[in-house]
């Protein structure tokens, strides 16, 4: 069944009303056209409720993202950058980070910028800004239910490196306020590779104001730093812009349910009936969750950002023992929901977060010790 404004249709009932089931939902394909967006192909998905931009030359990330009018994601000053913008070297990502709902780091390394083995690294990694292969886009009818999907290949690769190529698949149902992100990552190269992922989803105004609250199933973090330790008790509060603020970072080990998964959510009671942006994912594809805190003047945002590593740089997680690999024709399959709670919705989510974590999370400042905490907690 599809539900649209507040009434539920079967197939052909639903059919009956329209010429064309674009009327309701549809993907559409687009090519930005002015200054240093030029050129850059996106699709325009669109649920009903829900409405969303993928930037197909840049990892299939998702930019904008709106429900029922309501802007969802932080945006950059940057906006959209074409990816022959890439600065590879240093903090050079941040010339192109446009935030958004999805912005993926990684694929060998991500993380602060560092120098593993006399490799400079730079900032997050070569793929956020990698363009893909668009495979194929499409709405199908499944049973009573019509799924919109757009499907793209990404890469990174060069001779005498890496050959490791990321296939994305997009899926969203008409009426629904989901996006599921299904990713293949292959090793297509005859070495093994480091394999770093972050799914950094920025969460902005109006979602994200002095009234949010972020609601988890944390039970372990960790400040990254000493400016992160300041008020760190207050991790999942938030307040209004402030002129100076200096980003704060923790990393959280979260508690799964009965199939795997893990749940944070960023909620707004003060915002219409209570809005927020669920995120689910599996602990064990996915085993930290690194919290991005900015409530900078212009810069203000929350990442929530599910990873298979830290955020200290490649090297420091050789030294921790925590870097994985990805081996000569190895895949690697993972899976991530963004969505909408509202209302009633809220309180229920909230519950079930309260079964799952019975007692606030514990703080540790020790990398070491919140390592071995999270192993024990596997």
């Amino acid at each position: 069944m599809v539900e649209l404004f507040n009434r539920f249709y079967k197939k052909f009932e639903l059919l009956k009303y329209v010429g064309d089931i674009s009327q309701l939902g549809e993907i559409k394909l687009l090519e930005l056209s002015d200054g240093v967006e030029k050129g850059v192909r996106c699709a325009l998905a669109k649920t009903g409720p829900l409405t969303f931009i993928v930037a197909i030359d840049r990892c299939m990330d998702i930019v904008n993202a709106e429900y029922k009018g309501v802007p969802l994601a932080f945006i950059s000053p940057t906006s959209v950058v074409a990816p022959s913008f890439f600065e590879p070297e240093g903090l050079g990502w941040l010339r192109g980070f446009f935030g958004g709902l999805l912005t993926t780091c990684g694929l060998t390394y991500a993380g602060a910028p560092t120098v593993d083995e006399g490799e400079p690294l730079g900032l997050h990694g070569r793929i956020s800004y990698s363009p893909a292969k668009l495979l194929h886009t499409e709405g199908y009818w499944e049973g009573d239910k019509y799924i919109l999907v757009i499907e793209g290949e990404s890469r990174e690769a060069m001779i005498f490196g890496p050959n490791i190529r990321l296939k994305r698949k997009i899926e969203a149902a008409l009426g629904e306020k989901r996006i599921r992100i299904r990713d293949k990552i292959v090793n297509f190269g005859w070495t093994t590779q480091p394999l770093m992922i972050i799914y950094h989803i920025n969460l902005g105004f109006p979602i994200l104001d002095e009234n949010s609250k972020l609601v988890s199933t944390s039970k372990t973090y960790m400040p990254r730093d000493e400016e992160a330790r300041e008020n760190a008790e207050n991790f999942d509060r938030f307040q209004p812009p402030t002129k100076g603020y200096r980003e704060k970072v923790y990393i959280h080990d979260l508690a799964v349910d009965e199939e795997g998964y893990a749940y944070a959510a960023l909620i707004n009671d003060k915002l219409m009936n209570g809005l927020g942006v669920y995120i689910k994912f599996r602990k064990q594809e996915l085993p930290r969750l690194i919290e991005w805190k900015m409530m900078g003047e212009g810069t203000y945002v929350l990442g929530l950002e599910p990873s298979n590593c830290l955020v200290m740089g490649r090297d420091k997680e050789k030294q921790y023992g925590t870097l994985q690999y990805i081996h000569p024709q190895e895949e690697k399959e993972l899976q991530l929901e963004i969505g909408i709670v509202e209302g009633e919705e809220i309180k229920e989510y909230e519950e079930k977060i309260k079964r799952m974590v019975k007692e606030k999370p514990k703080m540790t400042t020790d990398i070491k010790e919140f390592i071995k905490m999270a192993n024990m907690s596997k």
